[in-house]
């Protein structure tokens, strides 16, 4: 019988599905092993990436499987967000019923796949129910004083009347109508991050060795904790009269208090009040103004990007320790997000100062010693800086600091680059915010058990302004509080605040969804996750937040887990022709339609034999033909096996080739748990499989291929699982897919041992030795069969490497 994939495929999907094969044990007797995916967007269609993702997960979940864990391996729907509302205004078609289709597709399509799924706990996060816990984690947080509400700048397109995510600015204008985007200042929630900054830095040290040190670094350059000095710059009198005497001092932060004597001008952010101050009043020239205005309306993205830009304000400060009037100028390198939008600037030992002083003539003092050019920006002893010239720049930090803090000048204080993290989204198809808005009580949360507050299904979705703030009817409600009129609050969450907890929704039993939504026993068991699997894209925002969650959750009382991935596996990205694969670029790969003429598991055996997973894969048809003649091949040598359980096998009565393959087989058991739990490099446990076919090939004893076959569709079910169920079903009653094979150590006794005869540093000849034979047989059995290349020579060195090579290093008579 011709292997049939598809048949074959369809019936064990079926067969497993009636099994519930994959649903883990409701009890916490067994060990645990929680293995998780990324969620996918319900975008329509799988693409190749998320086959890659998916056949990693579900190898580690089967390998664990047949190590008689508990294996909890779930998946659900990452379903809220703007691409749903982009195509109802597209097509016309509602959010809802746009991703629920989606997902209908979608689940087809991993289905297909064969992948182990727990089917019970699947779920989408656009789900009321869903919703409905995530309000109420995020009304504690607000009464722990975790979430709060201020008014910050968002990007705001005039013409469409609406908020616009970063992703939705291309340069600098909107993505739909092309009109220049502002910056505006709207109200918003924030959740407090910057308070778990310290544990969220401290804790990426239990991750080193488990996540990629990538990742760790990006983290922890993301959070930027940095010490230093805080102190004002008092104005001088002449500025503070320009200023109406509304302003008296500005605060800077600078982690180089070893240089304050070197500053010789401070720089402000186009959006620190002095600076929109002198713009409103006219208190400078209308060009700066526009100027400035255009810096206030980039990106810190953009700015960073940008040349180095200034204008002078004209006002100056009073140097704290020196007296001496130093000129304040706007910059596009200050943000205002950081140290207050306020800088000392010292360009003779900070880069980008230098780049700004250079280009606008502005004096440089060097008051640390070393090197030969400015700027010099290592360690030297400080020169011109009163009493403590003479001291090491880094030495010198701490008691500069001290003196600030002992004259009442300043303090030594910490800083992140970290934000606060701004959840409030403009959007319809979101969690909405469970807060009222009371003319008597001011921002009130919704009573936990009104909740959950869902979505109105009868909106009209335009692209312009919010649909929830222009419904007639869902925005009014009755205050929580005093029962009088009310507005609901109509921005919705962030969608990273639903990936956040997903982990522990998946790690809740399902029979206790509708009462809570994180069971905390459950939680203790299964989490943290032993090993998540996703893309490297996702190493700041979603990671950073996933851990951020877990640590207030934690706190709040839902479980006792410090971080949720105990294990991180960043995977490559499919490419053609050295790119991403992109629609918009034309070079993608449906994996429908790759499923449809080669099935589901040459898909899964090409993603992972083709590269590492944490490698790039190039796409190469020829590779994916070469994977399906592989399975044809594993599936016509069933009629090899005479005997439905692992044979008894003579190991000295064996011939040559019979022996060989038996050390191939053996060889790829023996790789498959480090492959499988450490190195995960699935590419090199296939192709010691693929070896150890090749040598059954060229032995016929019937007990050999009967041991191979059992150990092989062992170690290749994970990857290839529909072909190797059936075969093993066929063959061995599937009594060989349990808990892997010991090694047998007798295999790799050689009675014998081929030596590679290097003479003059070039392969000569082999021979053919006995194990047992000593050094001095060894070498003149080399000599003997080498000896027309001695010939004419003499033996400068002799090196046996026991049982693999003889070298003979020679010269000319």
């Amino acid at each position: 019988m011709s292997y049939n994939p598809s048949e074959i495929e369809a019936k064990w999907q079926q067969k497993w599905d009636d099994e519930k094969a994959f649903e883990p044990d409701d009890g916490y007797e067994r060990k645990k092993k929680y293995i998780l995916s990324m969620f996918p967007f319900p975008s329509g269609r799988l693409h190749m990436g998320h086959v890659r993702n998916y056949a990693i997960g579900d190898a580690f979940a089967r390998y664990y499987r047949k190590q008689n864990l508990n294996v909890l391996h779930p998946i659900g729907w990452d379903a809220f967000g703007m691409p749903a509302e982009n195509a109802a205004i597209k097509h016309g078609r509602h959010p809802k019923e746009w991703t629920y289709s989606n997902i209908d597709y979608m689940r087809k399509e991993l289905n297909t796949l064969g992948l182990s799924f727990s089917k019970t706990r699947e779920f989408a996060t656009c789900d009321v129910l869903y919703t409905k816990w995530e309000q109420e984690f995020i009304i504690k947080m607000f009464e722990q004083k975790l979430l709060y509400r201020e008014s910050t700048t968002v990007n705001w397109c005039e013409s469409c009347h609406t908020v616009l995510a970063n992703e939705q600015v291309e340069e600098g204008c909107c993505w739909r109508c092309d009109n220049a985007v502002q910056l505006k200042e709207m109200p918003g929630y924030y959740l407090d991050i910057i308070k778990y900054a310290d544990e969220l830095l401290g804790d990426l040290k239990l991750l080193e060795g488990k996540w990629p040190s990538q990742v760790l670094t990006m983290q922890n350059n993301w959070i930027g904790k940095s010490q230093g000095l805080e102190f004002s710059f008092e104005l001088s009198a002449s500025s503070k009269e320009k200023l109406g005497g509304h302003f008296e001092r500005y605060t800077v932060f600078t982690t180089r208090p070893d240089t304050i004597y070197g500053v010789t001008y401070s720089a402000l952010a186009a959006e620190h009040p002095i600076t929109k101050y002198l713009c409103d009043n006219a208190l400078l020239d209308e060009e700066i103004v526009a100027k400035i205005g255009v810096i206030a309306n980039m990106t810190e993205r953009e700015r960073a990007q940008a040349d180095k830009e200034g204008y002078a304000l004209g006002i100056t400060v009073i140097h704290p320790l020196t007296g001496e009037e130093i000129p304040v100028w706007t910059a596009n390198f200050v943000l205002a997000s950081y140290g207050g939008g306020a800088v000392m600037a010292v360009p003779a030992h900070d880069e980008r100062d230098f780049e700004f002083a250079s280009k606008y003539a502005l004096p440089v003092k060097r008051v640390i010693s070393g090197g030969e050019s400015l700027p010099y920006t290592l360690e030297g002893a400080l020169i011109d800086s009163a009493a403590f010239t003479g001291l090491g720049n880094y030495e010198s930090k701490a008691k500069i600091i001290g003196m600030f803090e002992e004259a009442g000048f300043g303090k030594g204080t910490t800083n992140y680059r970290l934000r606060n993290w701004g959840v409030s989204r403009q959007r319809y198809w979101g969690a909405p915010i469970p807060f009222v808005h009371c003319k008597h009580c001011g921002l009130v949360p919704e009573r936990v058990e009104n909740l959950p507050i869902a979505l109105p299904e009868d909106v009209e979705i335009t692209g312009e302004g919010n649909p929830l703030e222009n419904h007639p009817t869902w925005k009014h409600c009755t205050c929580p509080v005093c029962g009088k009129e009310a507005i609901r609050e109509t921005d919705t969450l962030d969608t990273f605040v639903q990936s956040s907890w997903y982990q522990f929704r998946y790690a809740t039993h399902p029979n206790k969804w509708n009462t809570t939504g994180i069971d905390k026993e459950d939680a203790n068991y299964w989490l943290g996750v032993d090993q998540y699997i996703g893309g490297i894209e996702h190493a700041i925002l979603h990671l950073l937040y996933a851990r951020f969650f877990t640590k207030v959750l934690r706190d709040l009382g839902y479980h006792n887990i410090d971080e949720p991935f105990e294990n991180l596996l960043t995977q490559g990205m499919v490419l053609m022709d050295g790119a991403k694969m992109s629609k918009s670029k034309g070079n993608t790969v449906d994996p429908d339609a790759l499923v449809e003429k080669y099935g589901a598991d040459t898909a899964r055996l090409f993603t992972l034999f083709a590269a590492p997973p944490a490698k790039e894969l190039e796409w190469n048809d020829s590779a994916v033909e070469g994977a399906f003649r592989f399975i044809k091949r594993l599936y016509d040598r069933q009629a090899k096996v005479t005997q439905s359980t692992l044979p008894q096998i003579e190991q000295a009565a064996l011939s040559k080739e019979s022996k060989l393959a038996r050390v191939k087989v053996y060889e790829a058991l023996q790789k498959s748990s480090d492959v499988y739990e450490k190195s995960f490099s699935f590419n090199t446990l296939i192709a010691a499989c693929m070896e150890a076919l090749n040598a059954l090939d060229k032995q016929d004893n019937a007990l050999v291929w009967t041991e191979g076959m059992y150990i092989m569709l062992n170690l290749l079910e994970p990857i290839i699982p529909h072909v190797t169920t059936e075969l093993s079903e066929v063959l061995f009653a599937r009594k060989n897919l349990q808990r892997i094979l010991e090694v047998k150590e007798e295999v790799f006794v050689q009675e014998n041992f081929v030596y590679v005869v290097m003479i003059g540093g070039k392969k000569r000849v082999e021979i053919e030795m006995a194990a047992s034979a000593a050094q001095e047989e060894v070498l003149a059995a080399a000599k003997e069969a080498g000896a027309k290349w001695l010939e004419g020579m003499t033996i400068l060195k002799e090196v046996v490497v026991p049982g693999k090579l003889v070298n003979l290093a020679v010269k000319p008579n």
